[in-house]
């Protein structure tokens, strides 16, 4: 999949990158037709959880999109893919259903 990756006030280095990349192409096996998608990385001023990871996917006729504040940006990408991976899911079904 096609993926952007916006970091917000700092620079990402390419391991964070490529991890997220990997994570993101486990949604193409389960979905085939994802047209592209975009994240972004926060870092918040309050509290432990204070890493924000945003990921919004395209697909043919909608988009999902899931957020998701963790105490690292690896764990926040998990929860949120894991989050993307429940929606295409429930999206396939209803496409299943017609």
């Amino acid at each position: 999949m096609k993926l952007q990756v916006h970091s917000i006030h700092f620079d990402a280095d390419e391991k964070l990158l490529q991890y997220i990349q990997k994570k993101a192409d486990k949604l193409d096996k389960l979905f085939d037709r994802i047209v592209d998608g975009e994240v972004f990385l926060k870092l918040n001023n309050s509290g432990v959880e204070n890493k924000t990871v945003e990921i919004k996917i395209r697909i043919p006729g909608s988009s999902l999109f899931a957020k998701e504040q963790a105490k690292s940006f690896e764990e926040a990408t998990d929860l949120s893919v894991e989050a993307l991976r429940r929606q295409l899911k429930k999206h396939k079904e209803k496409l299943n259903a017609f």
